[in-house]
């Protein structure tokens, strides 16, 4: 779910009581559409994330750790300059507009107290965060909008700020009977639910259909279907919700879906649509954003940094498809090789039976036990021992090909199964680390160049570690996040009576259950195969075969690439991979 009206009323009704009166402390920028500041008030050290991701664009407290960058970007320094040491006045949402805009009292060059405003517009893939001075002249923007971008409002330093273009749409918190009546009359044939968010700011499609459900209305029934006591209802329940958040009678809660567990919405208000839903109740509007949006946002920049490393892989795989299917081709085309020999032979044989200048020759096929006829296609302006060479020489050449092409095919399949489990690798990459990590690896078997950086004191890399779980009898399971790590985990870190699971001929990572020599029960077995499973290309599969075996007979040939390996004395089990099966498997 966007964030509405309804849940930036809940947001900035946290801000103003936590925040107002504190003074601005340290600033910084760890993402470019992301800025997190601090400040100290009432005794409390308060975290503050701005994101405007044009995917999760929002504002809240945050209890995050997130790496302060060397070299601070521009827009961080404007922020320090104007911001840093300022003292927070103000907050507020206009008009239930999705915008929040925080007042900051600071000193300006000739040191006169003077009100900068931080501003974040929520408005998906325009969504945006300005500082404006007191004569609400641009500062900066975290992202810039020159007239190249939008002919309707430049946002730039030096240019006069204006809000967002105005939709026409009214201020719900005013609603009066007459007002809703007369606004939802002129929507008439469009749907109860569309007419709400359409004619008021701030109202979502989701809110307007708990409207719609707290009325007893259908939310795709049209105005001039309804009966009087339904457009009564109609009214009483938007301007309860309104008093509700007036009163700022906020109820925080994340909606899931009773059979799959998976997250349906969050609300601010109690959502009542979602009354035989499972949810989680929140103290505060922040960490239920904290929680409901870490693993999107997560994932939403994994994606974003893993974008050349997906592009290269996909490429190269595409490129190993192709010669897939040339391979296949010729290899059909050289399959009639052996009948090619079969000509040259019955040529060389009936050499002085054929006449100069014919163009077939038919004769006795005296290799085919039925002995029945053939012809023989001829060029006529080759002699007989001639055309008998060229027949032999398309088998010889054939011969080549073919034997060369099993190596080909070999060593192509091996480079495409590689490929894939690298992209399988990055498809499951849950932390910067790792994508460091499937890098390293691109750029040691030539995939990428090694990147060239400024010369800087050396920092510590932090070493991506491979996940661990728990299963219910008390056995670790761990699980590889890229071949490196595969290989480290089985060929290093496992023992040789470990258990080595992996889905068969599917890419995928290495699964070890480390038994330290107890005997592991079914039940483990059961849930590492879903472990591994889950965390392969065959994670949308059902009946997926994961192989086992001991760890001393698993092998790494000579030569052979990160993370591929042989084994035996292997037994099979079929799984369907679950998100639920897994997440319910303890982790550490």
């Amino acid at each position: 779910m966007a964030l509405d009206g309804v849940a930036v009323a809940g947001i900035v009704s946290e801000l103003n009581q936590k925040l107002t009166g504190g003074r601005i402390d340290k600033i910084y920028q760890p993402l470019a559409d992301e800025i997190i500041f601090t400040l100290r008030n009432g005794g409390e050290n308060y975290k503050v994330l701005v994101s405007a991701n044009s995917s999760h664009p929002r504002m809240h407290i945050t209890q995050i750790q997130k790496e302060n960058p060397m070299q601070p970007p521009m827009f961080c320094m404007v922020m320090r300059k104007y911001i840093a040491g300022g003292k927070i006045t103000n907050i507020y949402q206009p008009d239930f507009e999705r915008m929040i805009i925080i007042e900051v009292e600071s000193a300006n060059e000739l040191g006169e107290k003077t009100i900068k405003k931080m501003i974040l517009e929520i408005m998906g893939k325009h969504s945006n965060f300005i500082i404006v001075d007191e004569n609400n002249k641009i500062l900066d923007a975290i992202k810039r909008v020159s007239h190249d971008k939008s002919s309707v409002r430049e946002v730039l330093p030096a240019k006069q700020y204006s809000f967002p273009p105005s939709q026409q749409k009214q201020n719900p918190i005013f609603v009066t009977k007459q007002q809703l009546f007369s606004l939802l009359q002129k929507q008439s044939g469009v749907k109860i639910q569309q007419a709400l968010y359409q004619s008021y700011t701030g109202i979502s499609p989701i809110f307007a259909s708990e409207i719609c459900f707290r009325a007893y209305t259908e939310p795709s029934s049209f105005w001039e279907e309804l009966r009087e006591e339904q457009k009564e209802a109609l009214f009483s329940v938007f301007s309860s919700v309104i008093e509700q958040i007036k009163s700022q009678s906020f109820f925080y809660a994340i909606y899931y879906d009773a059979d799959t567990n998976k997250i349906l919405d969050f609300g601010v208000l109690e959502m009542e649509q979602f009354g035989c839903c499972k949810k989680k109740q929140y103290e505060s509007i922040s960490t239920l954003l904290e929680a409901f949006y870490a693993q999107k946002d997560n994932a939403y920049h994994i994606k974003q940094k893993a974008h050349d490393m997906r592009r290269i892989l996909l490429s190269n795989i595409e490129r190993c498809v192709k010669k897939k299917e040339i391979q296949k081709k010729t290899e059909q085309d050289v399959a009639k090789k052996d009948v090619w020999k079969v000509k040259g032979e019955l040529l060389t044989a009936n050499i002085h039976s054929i006449t100069k200048g014919i163009s077939t020759f038919r004769t006795v096929n005296f290799y085919d036990p039925q002995m029945k006829e053939i012809e023989i296609a001829i060029d006529p302006t080759k002699t007989p021992p001639e055309n008998a060479q060229a027949y032999f020489h398309k088998y010889n050449k054939a011969k080549r090909t073919l034997s060369a092409l099993s190596i080909q095919k070999k060593q192509n399949d091996e480079e495409l199964a590689y490929l894939e489990s690298i992209l399988n690798a990055l498809q499951t990459a849950k932390e910067e680390t790792d994508l460091d990590e499937i890098r390293a690896e691109l750029v040691q078997q030539g995939y990428m160049k090694k990147k060239t950086t400024k010369k800087n004191k050396p920092q510590k890399q932090k070493k991506s570690k491979p996940m661990h779980y728990i299963s219910s009898d008390g056995f670790s399971i761990y699980v590889g996040k890229s071949n490196l790590q595969n290989d480290a985990l089985t060929l290093r870190f496992a023992q040789s009576n470990d258990i080595w699971l992996h889905t068969k001929e599917i890419p995928g990572s290495h699964v070890i259950i480390q038994t330290n020599g107890a005997a592991v029960p079914d039940t483990t077995l059961l849930e590492a195969a879903h472990i591994a499973a889950y965390f392969s290309k065959a994670k949308e599969s059902s009946q997926v075969p994961v192989d086992y075996t001991l760890r001393k007979y698993v092998k790494k040939p000579n030569g052979a690439k990160p993370g591929m390996v042989i084994y035996e004395t292997n037994k099979t089990i079929y799984v369907t991979p679950s998100e639920d099966i897994v997440q319910n498997i303890k982790t550490l």
